[in-house]
């Protein structure tokens, strides 16, 4: 279990790590400081080194020998770069269009953790291929959704340096999510 915990503390590091490096190209210093914090509290990180494999989210592990993960149930509610922290099922808008700092958390968050599970792998196609093929994006706002399309389609194009950029970001949020 120690050397799970070590490769598990490694792993949530250096995504960590990447998520701020992509913060600060987007322009959300702090965001990139403070991201996934929680990620090293016991609830979370007892139930990760449990279930780390190194090649996908401990979380997918764990609801698959146990039908849920108390360390997701942990993060998203703490977590206000994750979609399903903003979703209602009770609102009359069930998923709401997210504020800027949080989206764009949201966007180093999702490249940070393809550039970790994939490894050497990695290439600028995947965000938008995870993104049309895995993401469940019935818990999106249209907007989000149209924001996002775009987002991944360029990178796909342009490559993430070229796109993670303050204006260019801004000026898709607004034209999508205002």
């Amino acid at each position: 279990m120690l050397k799970k915990m070590w490769l598990h503390f490694k792993l949530i590091t250096k995504h960590k790590w990447i998520v701020f490096k992509l913060c600060l190209k987007a322009g959300i210093p702090f965001r990139g400081l403070i991201h996934d914090l929680s990620k090293y509290s016991p609830t979370e990180f007892i139930e990760s080194s449990k279930y780390y494999v190194g090649y996908k989210s401990p979380i997918q592990v764990a609801r698959q020998e146990r039908s849920y993960s108390a360390a997701w149930l942990h993060h998203k509610g703490r977590n206000k770069h994750h979609e399903e922290y903003w979703y209602d099922f009770n609102a009359p808008v069930k998923a709401p269009v997210i504020p800027y700092k949080y989206t764009i958390e949201m966007l180093c968050d999702n490249l940070s953790a393809g550039i970790v599970y994939k490894g050497k792998e990695f290439t600028n196609d995947y965000p938008l291929w995870y993104w049309e093929n895995v993401k469940n994006k019935e818990i999106f706002h249209p907007k989000m959704v149209k924001f996002f399309d775009d987002i991944f389609a360029e990178i796909s194009r342009k490559g993430i340096d070229e796109v993670l950029n303050k204006q260019i970001l801004k000026d898709k949020y607004k034209k999508y999510c205002e």
